[in-house]
């Protein structure tokens, strides 16, 4: 009786993919594998030849200079309060949006996500002086309102792609609802955001990393010490350092990795959702 057990050739060649995908990753890895080690080095083994992979010994005062030389916890709390009202934000506008683009019928609705789609064309350095314009008309200069309030008028790419995934619901779902006396804000609800969790943490990768990464803007509207971002810290911690006349580089090293840290914790939460959403997003127009 025959079997179908997997043939040696096919043993060999999932040994030699995985193999190489192994190296790809560790050539991908090297840079961040590089910053956590010089944030554990002294100054002389960041650039000593050949490099020390694994410092001797760890030098964990370089965390203790970034928390003891920045307000660190200020920073992080300025940085995760815009984060996440930027996230609800960008949950509840651009998901609005995208339901009404894909699951409500009225005239003139494709013409309308044309024009949506087609202001994700102009760069930003077009809209920059008249949004800094209209932010310093109404008083926002120096608060954190023009990195949050944005967020709650969706966007284009967000609700492209949320829009992408509500059309690969079912319109029956709709239908069912409707049988049953539900009105649209009930199926948007409770029908359609519980079935696109997976786009939903697309979104939020691809917001929190946006946001909790971003320095242009902060540096444009913040002017104040105290409500300054990460982003913002690690510029300040860099000038001091660079002022002092010895460049510390494992000490921005070691304040590199903490603001590394939540990117890499949102990805690792997500991923599942995220690479489903990704995939799924994509398959109808």
């Amino acid at each position: 009786m025959m079997t179908n057990r997997p043939s040696l050739w096919h043993w060999f060649s999932n040994g030699v993919f995985y193999l190489a995908m192994i190296m790809l990753s560790l050539v991908f890895m090297t840079p961040v594998l590089w910053l956590l080690s010089s944030s554990l080095q002294s100054l002389s083994g960041v650039f000593s030849v050949p490099y020390q992979w694994i410092p001797q010994p760890l030098h964990w005062e370089n965390y203790r200079s970034v928390l003891t030389g920045l307000p660190f916890v200020r920073y992080f709390g300025n940085t995760l309060l815009i984060t996440g009202l930027v996230l609800f934000g960008t949950w509840l506008s651009s998901s609005m949006v995208a339901y009404g683009f894909s699951r409500l019928k009225f005239r003139g609705r494709q013409t309308m996500f044309s024009l949506c789609i087609a202001t994700m064309l102009l760069p930003g350095q077009v809209t920059m002086i008249p949004l800094y314009i209209l932010f310093a008309r109404l008083g926002w200069v120096d608060t954190l309102l023009p990195l949050i309030v944005p967020a709650f008028f969706g966007s284009p790419f967000y609700i492209f792609l949320l829009r992408q995934f509500f059309l690969t619901i079912p319109f029956d779902y709709d239908e069912a609802a409707r049988l049953d006396g539900a009105g649209p804000w009930r199926i948007y609800w409770h029908i359609i955001l519980p079935q696109a969790k997976p786009a939903l943490a697309t979104v939020t990768v691809f917001s929190f990393i946006g946001v909790w990464n971003d320095f242009f803007n902060p540096l444009i509207y913040i002017n104040s010490f105290e409500k300054a971002t990460l982003t913002l810290g690690l510029n300040f911690l860099k000038t001091q350092i660079i002022g002092s006349g010895v460049t510390q580089w494992p000490v921005l090293m070691a304040a590199a990795v903490l603001v590394l840290v939540p990117n890499v914790l949102i990805f690792l939460l997500a991923q599942r959702h995220f690479i489903k959403g990704i995939n799924v997003g994509g398959l109808r127009g």
